[in-house]
C-alpha cells in the first residue's frame, strides 16, 4: 500500500476513507448526483473504514440504477466488506431481485468463498422466495454451511419464511442436515410453527433427531401446545406407505427432482403430489 497526496491509503480496491459523496449518493439513490460524481472522476471503489464500497451501499438499499452506474464505471462486483460479504450478499439481504440480476449479469460469484453467510443464506433471511429461487437456478449451493446459521434451510426455518423453505426443499435441500446435530425441524419447533413442522415432516424430517443437548424437536415445545401435539402425533404415528414412497422417490431423484417429475408421463394430480404443490 502507499499514501497519496491527500493522505489516503491506496490499496488494491481503492482508497481507505470515511464515507464519500459517492457512498452517500449510492445509498440514497441519487442517480443524477452519482452520475455527475463519476463523470468528474470520483473513485467508485473507495472504501469506508469498514471496507464498504459504494456498490455495497447501493445493493443493500436496493438502488438498482445506482448499482448499474457503478458497475459500468468499473466497480468491483465481488468486493468484500469487513465481514467478508459481497454486494451480492447485500442485494440478497435486501431482497432486491433486480439488484441481484444486475450483479449476476456482471459476473458476481454465486458461491463466493466466504467464512460467513452466503448470498443464498442472505436471501433466506430476507424471505424473498423469488430471490431464493433465482439464486438456486444460478447454481447456489443448497448445503452451504455457516458456522453460526447452519444451512440456508436452517436460516429459512429460524426466520419462519415458509415460502423459502418450500423452494429449498423442492430444489433438493437436505431436510435433515444438521448444525451441531440441530436440524431444521428443531428450529421449526423452537419458533412454534405448526405449518412449518408439518412441511418438514412431509419432506422426510426426522422427528426423533437429537441435537448436541440430546433434545428432540418436541423437547423445545410446551406440553399440550399445538406444536407439541403435532410432533407427538408424528412420533406415535408412522408415515403412510404412500408418503414414505414419495419421500423415497424424491430422495432418489435428488436436487433435479422437480425437473424429472415434471417430465413423467403420469397424471398431473400425481405430479403435483410428488412435487408438494
Amino acid at each position: 500500500m502507499e499514501v497519496n497526496s491527500a493522505g489516503m491509503i491506496v490499496g488494491d480496491i481503492g482508497y481507505w476513507a470515511d464515507r464519500t459523496p459517492v457512498h452517500e449518493a449510492a445509498h440514497s439513490g441519487h442517480v443524477l448526483q452519482l452520475k455527475q460524481l463519476i463523470e468528474k472522476g470520483a473513485c467508485v471503489n473507495a472504501v469506508s473504514v469498514d471496507s464498504i464500497t459504494p456498490l455495497h451501499e447501493a445493493c443493500l438499499q436496493g438502488q438498482t440504477q445506482c448499482a448499474k452506474l457503478l458497475l459500468a464505471a468499473g466497480a468491483h462486483v465481488d468486493a468484500r466488506n469487513i465481514d467478508g460479504s459481497t454486494p451480492l450478499c447485500d442485494a440478497c439481504a435486501a431482497g432486491s431481485i433486480e439488484c441481484v440480476k444486475v450483479l449476476l449479469e456482471h459476473g458476481a460469484k454465486v458461491n463466493p468463498p466466504l467464512f460467513t453467510a452466503s448470498p443464498l443464506h442472505e436471501a433466506c433471511m430476507s424471505g424473498n422466495s423469488d430471490c431464493v429461487r433465482l439464486m438456486i437456478s444460478e447454481g447456489a449451493r443448497l448445503e452451504a454451511h455457516d458456522c453460526h446459521f447452519g444451512t440456508p434451510l436452517h436460516v429459512a426455518c429460524a426466520r419462519e419464511h415458509i415460502d423459502c423453505v418450500k423452494v429449498l426443499l423442492n430444489a433438493g435441500a437436505k431436510v435433515n442436515a444438521a448444525k451441531l446435530h440441530e436440524t431444521a425441524l428443531h428450529h421449526a419447533a423452537k419458533v412454534k410453527n405448526v405449518d412449518l413442522i408439518e412441511m418438514l415432516i412431509e419432506f422426510g424430517g426426522n422427528v426423533y433427531a437429537r441435537d448436541n443437548q440430546g433434545k428432540k424437536p418436541v423437547d423445545y415445545t410446551r406440553d399440550s401446545s399445538p406444536p407439541s401435539l403435532c410432533l407427538k402425533f408424528y412420533e406415535n404415528t408412522p408415515l403412510s406407505l404412500q408418503q414414505l414412497s414419495r419421500v423415497s422417490l424424491r430422495q432418489a431423484l435428488g436436487d433435479k427432482g422437480l425437473e424429472v417429475v415434471a417430465k413423467l408421463d403420469i397424471p398431473q394430480r400425481i405430479i403435483s403430489y410428488l412435487s408438494y404443490y
